[in-house]
């Protein structure tokens, strides 16, 4: 059955709603770090976070007892629990449960800090509420086993580069080039083309490896942003819609587009 007019509009402004509210929390919890402004307006910043956990949180229980909707939560009970394990749920969750924990636990000032940081996981809602963000979780999932490959030879590539700069570098400079997990930081920053420049190669062949490698990271790094883009491109054709101007009939698209015409004879004239 498919939803009103009136009710896609209600869910589209609760997703705007939503969405402002998300991007207030986090500029607050940026914006608080700056003392002076957290000193100036304490009160507002307060304000906005109780304002914003009692919103959250009566939108988790109200998205935990409507899920039984969806029939793939249909029992009452196990579909509950299924559905409080899934990722957006579990986001939900975090988004304000740090918020009553002190209340329940005592809990000293440097963990009460670290719960604080939890409020930032509030952007991560950004996803169920964004159409772009859903179109990019689709995106991954499809790509995930050319992007677990390359990540496969990255990690590869990254134990040889650092295992030779090892050898190729100790000697030179023991401090440095301590072992060869020490070396791994200059292999990162080197394949991520970054170089801070606080680790280097003095010897010949220390600088022929790390030429290489700093070729080989540009060309890794650059076969996820390929895959990604590809994932993109093929997940906007199929979302295009066209329809045949002979027949009326959909020829792309991942929605069907209804039509009362019979298909034409492909042997008839004019087919």
């Amino acid at each position: 059955m498919g939803q009103s007019p009136e009710g896609d509009g209600a869910a589209l402004h609760f997703n705007y709603f939503m969405t402002v509210l998300i991007i207030v929390n986090v500029l607050a919890v940026i914006l608080e770090t700056v003392e002076p402004l957290y000193q100036q307006y304490a009160l507002l910043f307060i304000v906005v976070d109780i304002i914003s956990i009692a919103i959250f949180t009566v939108e988790y229980f109200i998205r935990l007892w409507i899920c039984t909707l969806d029939p793939a939560y249909s029992h009452p009970v196990t579909g509950r629990l299924r559905y409080m394990v899934s990722p957006y749920a579990l986001i939900d969750l975090l988004s304000f449960l740090p918020f009553y924990i002190p209340a329940i636990i005592p809990v000293d000032l440097r963990f009460l800090r670290i719960l604080r940081l939890f409020r930032l996981i509030r952007v991560m809602k950004l996803g169920r509420y964004s159409e772009a963000m859903k179109t990019f979780e689709v995106v991954i999932a499809k790509s995930k086993e050319k992007l677990i490959l390359v990540l496969s030879i990255l990690f590869i590539v990254l134990v040889l580069a650092s295992s030779l700069m090892y050898y190729a570098e100790h000697d030179a400079q023991p401090e440095k080039f301590a072992s060869i997990p020490a070396a791994m930081w200059w292999a990162i920053v080197t394949l991520a083309t970054i170089g801070y420049g606080d680790v280097y190669p003095v010897t010949m062949l220390g600088k022929v490896i790390g030429s290489i490698v700093v070729i080989t990271g540009i060309a890794i790094f650059a076969l996820p942003t390929a895959i990604l883009s590809a994932g993109f491109i093929e997940e906007m054709q199929e979302k295009k819609v066209v329809i045949c101007p002979v027949c009326g009939h959909q020829i792309g698209g991942d929605q069907k587009q209804e039509t009362d015409d019979p298909p034409l004879d492909p042997e008839k004239p004019g087919s």
